[in-house]
């Protein structure tokens, strides 16, 4: 119970009535008792704005809401107990302009709150001209479809109408023909969104129509219908809400008239910012951040990935938790609040800085096994090649076509998080080919930090091959992001084979291979359809640095050190110790090749 809503410039004496309203109660028989009525357009008038009152079913003043002259009110969708049964309360507000009619938002806050009215109010000059009304059909709370045109209308009405109004017997038709019985379960449902996208994105490498194309692949990837999309264009963000306070309302009444759940921004929002658009809009803001996280927080499997996760969310929530204030306690899920669990988010800052600091040594701990991991690959002489690439460019499928992984493979963003890794037999060598997590534009940086054991093994990878995704006309955008994260990892300087992956979909390939000298060495490929698949296997060969070479060597007795190193670090094929010296063949590769050079008695090329 409270004030909320627009109260700047309101007079005190104004206030002060408002503050009374607040604590009273009104016949709970009647719809809108005329003395609540005739004080609301008294109110309406003195300040241009509607006003609205929410009372419950003993006729108590629940909340009062202020907006302003030319916008309707936000209704909180917090009133709204289940969606399974009637709120338990009716909003009654006011029309400046003397026009009752109720509008569309009117009717959609009817339904996206699950009022048990909603009456509107026509008022000129501080009088009551007209009042309309609203109810809920049964039907529509009891289908699955919810089409929006299920409702009651009733009025205009006149005093001597509403004071002989059957609002009670009305409300008891619609509850009792109201027959699901599971009434405070939340109903589980695909959010319905609008993303915000920004035509100038400074400092990006996608322009702002292929940033809001990949935000609503990432959204979707989520689990949200997108319903809309805005691309706006603003010079400078600003710090209280990001947008314009012009936009903002624009917004806000759409997000009203068409039911939205959730408000997704292509940028990333501070925290101030988060709060001040979830309490303005009435409903969860999230960012590209937020939805990326919480991606990757529904398809970590592994332990390790799982932590990996966790470290990133709570790195991102620990600065939100003093700004989302009370909006924090929510547990109905949803994009944005599912991951490491709804109860940590209600913890004290201490308690989340201990969970990052377990999730830092735990981390650390895997960091460790992994590099006990390398150098026995090292010791082994075992070549390693590392898939990386954009997200959702056919790593996985590319990884289970060379080696018959068998890992997920899927056409959507971040379908693999985990780290797998198999072995692939060239013609001359066998190597370790490890399929990485998919870098993505505007990859967060506390993900980046979260996945550092991990990301670090393409740092200690021989070779690097870039998959792409051919037929994305963002391809050159997707190539830079990727360099970015491999210069981040300072593992930009690893050989690397850009594959063009998905050839079979490119809609003009003869003008697209006229650009692949540009990335040599390059390779047009389908993962899907095998072609020149061979050829990949063949370039992977060439492009590996440091090669054995096969050798034949003649050893004098005084060097069976030499031989042992041999052994050690080297493949012996052969050895035969004749009159002279110790004959034997090996494939050696630097520096030890360049040690034995003056024992070679014949070089040559591999089998």
């Amino acid at each position: 119970m409270g004030l909320s809503g627009n109260t700047a410039n309101i007079k005190k004496n104004i206030l002060q009535q408002l503050e009374i309203l607040e604590e009273e109660s009104f016949p709970r028989h009647l719809l809108v008792s005329p003395e609540l009525a005739a004080r609301l357009a008294v109110i309406t008038h003195a300040i241009d704005r509607e006003v609205a009152v929410y009372l419950d079913r003993h006729g108590k003043v629940n909340e009062v809401m202020l907006g302003d002259s030319n916008t309707t009110l936000l209704i909180k969708t917090q009133i709204r107990r289940s969606t399974s049964r009637l709120s338990g309360l009716r909003c009654i507000h006011t029309h400046p302009g003397g026009d009752s009619t109720l509008s569309k938002p009117d009717i959609s806050c009817l339904y996206e709150c699950y009022l048990d009215a909603i009456v509107a109010i026509g008022t000129l000059n501080g009088r009551v001209t007209t009042i309309q009304a609203a109810f809920i059909e049964p039907d529509y709370i009891n289908e699955t479809g919810k089409s929006q045109d299920k409702y009651r209308h009733y009025g205009p009405l006149d005093s001597e109408e509403l004071e002989a109004f059957p609002f009670l017997d009305i409300l008891m038709e619609i509850d009792r023909q109201i027959i699901n019985p599971t009434l405070h379960e939340l109903e589980i449902k695909q959010e319905k969104a609008l993303l915000v996208g920004f035509k100038q994105q400074k400092g990006s490498l996608l322009n702002g129509e292929d940033s809001l194309i990949e935000l609503e692949e990432l959204a979707k990837t989520a689990g949200a219908f997108v319903y809309a999309k805005q691309l706006l264009n603003i010079d400078k963000p600003t710090p209280g809400y990001y947008i314009g306070t012009g936009k903002l309302k624009e917004i806000a009444l759409y997000r009203q008239e068409h039911s939205l759940d959730l408000i997704i921004f292509d940028n990333e929002l501070s925290p101030h910012q988060q709060a001040n658009l979830q309490e303005t809009l009435g409903c969860s803001v999230v960012d590209r951040t937020a939805l990326i996280l919480q991606i990757f927080a529904d398809r970590a499997k592994t332990k390790e990935g799982i932590l990996q996760v966790e470290l990133a969310q709570l790195s991102y929530l620990l600065p939100r938790l003093t700004g989302l204030g009370a909006s924090m306690s929510r547990l109905g899920g949803g994009i944005g609040t599912r991951g490491p669990g709804e109860t940590k988010l209600e913890t004290d800052r201490r308690h989340i800085r201990g969970r990052i600091n377990d999730l830092k040594n735990e981390i650390e701990t895997i960091k460790k096994q992994r590099k006990v991991l390398r150098q026995q690959r090292q010791e082994n002489r075992v070549p390693v090649a590392a898939l990386i690439g954009y997200t959702n460019a056919g790593k996985s499928t590319l990884m289970n076509t060379l080696t018959n992984a068998g890992v997920l493979a899927e056409n959507k963003l971040f379908a693999t998080l985990d780290t797998t890794t198999r072995r692939l037999k060239l013609k001359q060598t066998e190597i370790l080919l490890s399929d990485t997590v998919g870098f993505i534009h505007k990859l967060p940086h506390q993900l980046i930090a979260a996945f550092r054991a991990t990301l670090e093994e393409i740092k200690y990878a021989d070779l690097l091959i870039h998959i792409l995704d051919a037929s994305n006309p963002a391809y050159e955008a997707h190539i830079q992001s990727v360099n970015a994260v491999l210069h981040e990892l300072a593992a930009d300087d690893i050989p690397a084979i850009l594959v063009f992956n998905k050839w079979d979909q490119v809609a003009d390939t003869v003008e697209l291979s006229r650009n692949l000298h540009e990335y040599e060495p390059a390779l047009p490929v389908s993962a899907l359809t095998g072609y020149n698949i061979p050829e990949l296997l063949e370039l992977i060969q060439t492009c590996l640095p440091n090669q054995p070479t096969l050798v034949k060597l003649l050893l004098p007795f005084a060097q069976t050190s030499l031989l042992s190193r041999l052994y050690k670090e080297g493949e012996v094929l052969a050895v035969e110790y004749t009159e002279v010296g110790i004959s034997c063949s090996a494939r050696l590769t630097e520096p030890l090749l360049s040690s034995v050079k003056p024992y070679m008695v014949k070089e040559a090329p591999v089998n």
